[in-house]
This record gives structure tokens, C-alpha cells and sequence, in this order.
């Protein structure tokens, strides 16, 4: 028996529906679909055709027409429109009004400003000469130090002019990170920034610069943006000149370098292509976020997530887009808000955790201000709850379309997410992407329906990776990273349950999923159930292997009130039970301070399981990778008093 359709919180009218790219992307194909499932369906079975169509639609240029699409259809290593070139950049940059906005930016002490697409050409001609005077080239390497500015995307784009490959880290990140990612990479150029400001504080990082001038010793020039002070050189960055000139390339040559979380060992360096992200990118952002002229696209991210990347691809619509440097709860959760209201953002991305948090502080964007203009809210990061589902509407109104998104750095894409031409159900993903063959294997590696199964795709995408940096010529450890499981299927490693009106539902990461009694569950549903209770802000589980046992499970929470009570855990544990299964109730409940996360706000639950069971922190997670190293010395200190190996 299958759970019932959950309600809709959006229907897009006839009128929506006609008014989205994506349907004229219909229309143009003549195919006589009746339906995105129709369409889905022959964009996952003629790979050939769709991937002609998306590129005829957005009349991609190139040097040599493409013959056919795919070439070889295999994984990995699909080889994908062989014999053309293009420029990432060159497709931003075409039939843009110098006179109109490209970017509009603010920060937790700066108010929103523009720049027009003028001055974006400009500066990225400005930088693009600079690179080459410092000796850049087609294949070197620029690592970006930088915050969440204008000046981070005139120089990704002056890099990609070139045909240089593009790196970029937070600023907040920790050195020794930093190190673990651009020493891998060999850079020439370091581009860094000389501070940066988060939660009404000012970090300088002259002396980090100065670490990383020794540790990375192929860098031959270091260009400091002065952002917080008046000291750097930024200026001999940027030449005069009023040329932008873009090198075509190769369809597969390298855009950019993009890694893992790192929590445990070096980050794997994640190489992906011009022509496979300038194709992903256009479908994504224009068909499936349903991008055009009058809209404006925010989305909350920093330069050390995919997000950034995906954001600046924002400009290859029409849309402006809107940059944000700091913390989304400095003064308070209403900053964000303010920032929609103030640039007319149209287009609202956030994370789970950030509308969780909104709901659970008790926050109103509408109170006292005018969001007439949003018509979308973007949600990735983790799974969105139905509570969060509903706190939107409710707060948003029913005519602001939420679409929920799965996908991740590995593709610097969303493989299942919002879809404008249908209906939002509670909790739910609208449908798998175009293009994205994603399935739920069971057990057996067979494709099932309503049952929670593993994450695969069994088609290529065009902007899967071309190889991870420093992997020997077979490509050993991307094959062990992605094709582990299933030879010549992706493992993407989260749970997944597609519905029979082809929804889905995330269930968070199948290595941390818990296993009772053979009743497995991922920890996303866990969270819905704890989560759902106003007096938790945030939680994280594990489980922990007991010889003899189901395992022992262990529930950390956040609280509002910075107590555990005697009544909360009794409370959890109904509601897991009644929620989840008899089977997932915690055997132990403890409050924390705050929840372990990487510095893209990922739960830390195998490192918090290894710490539990004696791994030394250092060693369970590069402590420079997250967020907030010291919420790992409570389990640490837990570990030490009990014995839970």
C-alpha cells in the first residue's frame, strides 16, 4: 500500500505555464508532448536529440557545428559534442545593454549597489589582461581567495576567457583547507582578499595570505583585493585595456576545479568542462528556474560551495543576480528578507536549514515588507521538510512557487527539483531533471518505484566530471568515487523514493542511513519527526555498531530554550515512533550547543559516529573544513566517558 498524495501548495495557472521558457522549449521540439513526463522520458532516452535541441534552442555558439551530441555513451568518460569549440564567458557576455544590470550586491555593512553589464565587461577585461601580463594561459590554474563580490565573478570570467581553469575558496576558510584544495592544483595566480566581515566582526587575513605564499610554491604572483583596509595591489591586477577577447576551446576542456567537503582525508579536486556546465547551466537556469529578462536570482552561498558557481551562471539569462557577502542571521534571520525587498529579488535561494530556522525563530518576510515581486524560493543544501513546505506558503502566500532541489557539487547541478510547468506537492521534489536519467535502485540494483532506493544515474550528464585532478590515466578513483556499486552506473550516495506521478523525496545520505531490525531509514526522516517539535532547533543522529545488536542510536539536540527537560525526550521518542517506525527510537537523547557542520552547512554524522567510537577528532574530520570545530569537543568528551566502541 503506498502513502497517499501528499496536498498541493502550488498549481501554476494556464497562463503561468505558456509564459515559461520551458514550455516554448516544448513547443519548439513539435514533438506533440502532452506532458513533462512525456518529455522527461524522451530527454532521458534520445540523449541524441534532447541535448541538439537544448543547444539549437539557445543557439549555443561554437566554432564547427555539432554533428551529434554523443559520441560515446558510456560511464564514465562519455564523450560528449566532439569537434566544436566554444566560450563559457562569450555566452554571458553576447547581446547584453551595456546600460543594464548585471549584478546587484550588498554585505552586512554595505547597502545594495549595481553594476551594469558595462562595467562587468570592463573589469573582466581589465583582470583578463592582468592574468595574461602575470603569464596565464589556456590550462593554468587561478585560485581565487576571495568573498562573495563582483570583483570574485569578473575574475572567474576573465579566467574562463583565457581558457585558465578557476578555483575558489571562502575566505573563512581555515588555511590548512585551503592548502589541502589549491596545492593539489598547482596554481600560478593567487587572488585573495585582504579580510572579510561575518556577524558584525572583521577577520584580517594578511598573515593567512602569507601562509599560503610558502605553501603553495607554483604560485608566482599574488593579487590581494583590499576589501576590509586600504592595503593590497588589486590595481596592478587590473590593466587598462578595452578588450575582452574570448579563447574558444574544446567542448571538454576544463572550467573550472570544484571539492568535495573534505571532512575526512584531502578533498577530491572535481574537474568539470566549458561546454558540459555552459549546457547544464542553460538548461538548468533557464528552463527548469524558469530565468527571464524581468526576473532578479539570489541565492545564499559563499565562494567555497557549487551554489556560487551556479549563481554566476545566472548570467547567462537575462536576469541580474544578486550577490550577498556575510551571515544570513547577522543582526538577525530578517536580513535576508530585507535584502528581497531591497533589490526586487524575484528568485529567493536559500537552504533548508535557513527556512527551518526562520520558522522555528518565529520570522515573517511579509511583516512590514513589500515582496510583491517574489515569485519563487529556492531551497537545496538538505532535505526540506513538509513543515517548511507549509511555512512558505503560509508566509509567502500560495502564489509563490517553492521548488525544493537535489543534486551537488559532483555535477554543480540539480538532478531532481523544480519543475514551473507543475504542481508543488508537500515535501515533495517536483520531478527529475531534463536530461538526468536518476533512478532508485534496490538492493539488487534494480529500478523501483515508491521504495526507497539509492541515488543513480544510469545515462551520462553533460557536465559530470571529466576526471579528478591527480587521478592516475584509468581514472581509478573517480571509477571508486561514483561506479563503486553498479559498473557503468553513477552512485550518486543519497537514498531517493520516486513517487508514481514522478515526485521525489530525498532521505538523506545512504552511508549514514540506519539500519533496525532490517528496517532501513535514512536520517532525513528521522529529522522531519525531531524537527517537526517546536522546542528543537536542530538535531544530527548516528548509529553506532554494537556486536549483538541492532546497533545503538544516539539523538543530539539543539533546543530553543538551551534545555533538554524531562519531558522532550519522552515527546522525541513518541513522535519518532509514531513518525519513523518503533524501530528508529533513540536509545539515548542528549542536548548539544550546536550541530557540527561543514562550511556549507552539512551535518558531520559519520565523523560524529567515528569520534563516538574512539577516532581522534583530527582524524575523524579536517577540522578546517567546518563551520564550527569546536561543537566536536562535547562528543569527545563523551567518547571518554562512555564506551560506545
Amino acid at each position: 500500500m503506498t502513502d497517499p498524495m501528499p496536498p498541493a501548495i502550488w498549481t501554476p495557472t494556464r497562463e503561468q505555464i505558456e509564459g515559461t521558457t520551458l514550455w516554448r522549449f516544448m513547443q519548439s521540439l513539435d514533438r506533440g508532448f502532452e506532458s513533462y513526463a512525456d518529455l522527461w522520458e524522451w530527454s532521458v532516452t534520445d540523449l541524441d536529440g534532447f541535448w541538439l535541441a537544448v543547444w539549437k534552442f539557445f543557439d549555443v555558439a561554437s566554432s564547427g557545428a555539432p554533428e551529434r551530441a554523443l559520441a560515446r555513451r558510456t560511464m564514465p568518460f562519455a564523450e560528449w559534442f566532439p569537434g566544436v569549440e566554444l566560450s563559457y564567458p562569450e555566452h554571458v557576455f553576447r547581446n547584453r545593454d551595456d546600460d543594464a544590470i548585471a549584478i546587484l550586491h550588498a554585505a552586512e555593512d554595505r547597502a545594495a549597489a549595481a553594476v551594469t553589464w558595462g562595467d562587468l565587461r570592463a573589469r573582466t577585461a581589465r583582470i583578463a589582461a592582468g592574468l595574461r601580463a602575470a603569464g596565464v594561459g589556456r590550462g593554468d590554474r587561478v585560485a581565487a581567495y576571495l568573498p562573495n563580490v563582483p570583483e570574485t565573478c569578473a575574475a572567474f570570467l576573465a579566467t574562463a576567457s583565457l581558457g585558465a581553469l578557476w578555483s575558489s575558496a571562502a575566505p573563512e576558510f581555515g588555511v590548512g583547507s585551503v592548502v589541502d584544495r589549491f596545492a593539489q592544483i598547482e596554481p600560478k595566480v593567487l587572488l585573495a582578499a585582504d579580510g572579510y566581515s561575518y556577524g558584525g566582526k572583521t577577520f584580517r587575513r594578511g598573515e593567512a595570505i602569507e601562509t599560503l605564499r610558502g605553501a603553495l610554491p607554483t604560485v608566482e604572483q599574488i593579487f590581494v583585493l583590499p576589501y576590509v583596509g586600504d592595503h593590497g595591489n588589486w590595481d596592478k591586477l587590473e590593466l587598462d585595456t578595452n578588450a575582452l577577447v574570448f579563447e574558444r576551446v574544446p567542448f571538454d576542456h576544463p572550467l573550472w576545479i570544484l571539492y568535495s567537503s573534505g571532512t575526512t582525508g584531502l578533498p577530491k579536486a572535481i574537474v568539470q568542462g566549458q561546454g558540459g556546465i555552459l549546457l547544464e547551466h542553460l538548461k538548468t537556469l533557464l528552463l527548469h528556474f524558469d530565468l527571464q529578462a524581468d526576473d532578479r536570482l539570489f541565492w545564499f552561498t559563499t565562494t567555497g560551495w557549487m551554489m556560487w558557481n551556479l549563481l554566476v551562471g545566472g548570467l547567462l539569462a537575462e536576469a541580474p543576480i544578486v550577490l550577498f557577502d556575510g551571515s544570513p542571521g547577522f543582526p538577525n534571520l530578517d536580513r535576508l528578507w530585507d535584502l528581497a525587498e531591497e533589490t526586487g529579488t524575484t528568485c529567493f535561494g536559500t537552504s533548508a536549514a535557513f527556512i527551518s530556522s526562520c520558522m522555528k525563530s518565529g520570522v515573517h518576510p511579509k511583516r512590514g515588507r513589500q515582496l510583491a515581486k517574489l515569485r519563487a524560493v529556492g531551497s537545496t543544501g538538505s532535505p526540506l521538510s513538509p513543515d517548511g513546505f507549509r511555512w512558505v506558503r503560509d508566509e509567502l502566500g500560495s502564489g509563490v512557487w517553492l521548488f525544493s532541489t537535489s543534486g551537488g557539487t559532483d555535477v554543480c547541478t540539480a538532478f531532481v527539483g523544480g519543475v514551473p510547468i507543475l504542481p508543488v506537492r508537500e515535501g515533495e521534489l517536483q520531478a527529475r531533471s531534463l536530461g538526468a536519467r536518476v533512478e532508485a535502485f534496490d538492493e539488487s540494483g534494480r529500478p523501483v518505484v515508491d521504495q526507497v532506493g539509492e541515488l543513480v544515474l544510469t545515462e551520462p550528464l553533460p557536465s559530470m566530471p571529466l576526471f579528478l585532478w591527480n587521478d592516475d590515466e584509468e581514472g581509478t578513483r573517480y571509477r571508486e568515487t561514483y561506479f563503486d556499486a553498479y559498473p557503468g552506473v553513477w552512485r550518486h550516495g543519497d537514498w531517493i523514493r520516486i513517487t508514481r506521478e514522478g515526485g521525489a523525496v530525498i532521505y538523506g545520505r545512504s552511508d549514514a542511513t540506519i539500519n533496525r531490525g532490517g528496517v532501513r531509514i535514512g536520517t532525513s526522516e528521522i529529522y522531519r519527526c525531531v524537527l517537526a517539535n517546536p522546542d528543537v532547533l536542530d538535531a544530527i543522529v548516528v548509529d553506532i555498531p554494537r556486536e549483538g545488536t541492532d546497533g545503538w542510536m544516539l539523538l543530539f539536540v539543539v533546543t530553543s530554550n538551551g534545555e533538554l527537560g524531562e519531558e522532550l525526550p519522552g515527546k522525541l521518542k513518541s513522535e519518532i515512533r509514531t513518525g519513523c517506525s518503533p524501530r528508529h527510537v533513540p536509545d539515548e537523547i542528549h542536548r548539544i550547543a550546536e550541530v557540527p557542520r561543514t562550511l556549507s552547512g552539512k551535518a558531520l554524522e559519520i565523523p560524529v559516529k567515528r569520534i563516538l567510537m574512539g577516532t581522534p577528532p583530527e582524524q575523524a574530520a579536517s577540522l578546517e573544513s567546518l563551520a564550527n570545530p569546536a561543537s566536536l569537543q562535547p562528543f569527545v568528551d563523551m567518547a571518554r566517558e562512555a564506551n560506545y566502541r
